[in-house]
């Protein structure tokens, strides 16, 4: 196998430019694990952290890279492995860290910890041959995945399953406008909106992901134009009525939309905010509509343990499955960055370990 190395940020900067070095993977301390990569996927954060957020600092040098997938090669003394999980055996990472001791980690709210944070942003990440995690955030891979479906599920299946099931408490029959049909957490979105029985209205930048859409389960797909031709055409696939539900990460330039496109007590809930972080609307809207706009920031790591019982529950026919867009050599993470930025892609960006 190809010597240790890693991707490193030393200063912020553009999309490619974390540098590769070699370096010498260290030994878990008790109650964490090390694992030899076999495939790495990108998220949006990857480039936030790369370019720098402003007013939040990170900890520099830093190892980008949120989720991965790969087998278990040392274990720290008196670690105990999660069920299914043993030293040698195929892993995939659940992203979010935290202290597992405060009132909130107690009662499963892992991600309202007061020092919660995501590997690859808070910590080394999995931009490198090798990571440390701890034995806690390990499940076992689904036994008819591979090493890059593995990598490329975690983050965006946990964060829309967050958002559809606990934040905006999606009922059977509810429609869901899903903003960004294309993304990762987008694909994530539209099957599990099919799968708890939602219909989904994605929209999307081209034909091409249009395509893409309808065959993950998406009720209707709109390609992204004039907003307020957009907005017409929701409001008449709806019956005028509006949706129940908006799943929102594109930010300002979609807000004023997803507030009109809404039904009178819909729920907005966002993640994301990658065309702007602020913007005005008129709150009169929200109280006249009785709208309510939720939050959220990753979830529960217990709710990855749900998703992976539910594929587990019909492995040759799944209910959902990451969509991955294209693979890069690990060699070429930085090629992979900048793939992603331009967002031209359907799914997953994933890097494969040679």
């Amino acid at each position: 196998m190809t010597a240790p190395f890693r991707f490193r940020i030393h200063q912020h900067g553009p999309a490619g430019s974390p540098a590769r070095e070699a370096f010498e993977p260290a030994d878990p301390k008790p109650g964490w694990v090390r694992l030899e990569l076999r495939a790495m996927a990108l998220n949006r954060l990857d480039l936030w952290t790369t370019e720098g957020l402003p007013g939040y600092p990170l900890p520099l040098p830093l190892t980008p890279g949120c989720d991965g997938a790969g087998v278990v090669e040392a274990v720290g003394g008196g670690t105990v492995l999660p069920p299914g999980v043993e030293a040698g055996g195929s892993v995939m990472i659940a992203p979010g860290l935290s202290c597992g001791a405060c009132p909130a980690c107690l009662r499963g709210d892992d991600m309202l910890c007061g020092s919660y944070g995501v590997l690859g942003h808070a910590s080394d990440g999995t931009a490198a041959t090798h990571v440390l995690v701890p034995a806690a955030n390990l499940l076992p891979i689904p036994g008819n995945w591979s090493f890059e479906q593995a990598a490329a599920f975690p983050l965006v299946f946990l964060t829309a399953w967050e958002m559809l099931v606990h934040k905006a408490a999606l009922r059977p029959g509810e429609t869901v406008l899903v903003w960004g049909g294309g993304s990762g957490v987008g694909s994530a979105a539209i099957q599990l909106v099919k799968a708890l029985g939602g219909f989904a209205i994605a929209v999307v930048g081209s034909e091409a992901k249009a395509i893409r859409c309808w065959e993950l389960g998406a009720e209707h797909v709109i390609v992204r134009g004039d907003m307020k031709a957009l907005a017409a055409k929701v409001r008449e696939l709806t019956g005028k009525r509006g949706v129940d539900v908006v799943f929102e990460h594109t930010g300002a330039a979609t807000w004023g939309t997803s507030l009109s496109v809404c039904a009178r007590g819909g729920r907005i809930v966002t993640c994301g905010a990658t065309t702007g972080r602020e913007t005005a609307f008129d709150l009169r809207t929200l109280f006249a509509k009785q709208i309510q706009i939720r939050g959220s920031y990753m979830g529960r790591r217990e709710h990855l343990w749900t998703l992976l019982a539910l594929l587990q529950r019909n492995p040759t026919n799944p209910p959902f499955r990451p969509v991955i867009e294209r693979v890069f050599d690990l060699l070429e993470y930085p090629e992979a960055q900048r793939h992603l930025e331009a967002g031209n892609g359907f799914g997953k960006v994933v890097c494969r370990v040679a």
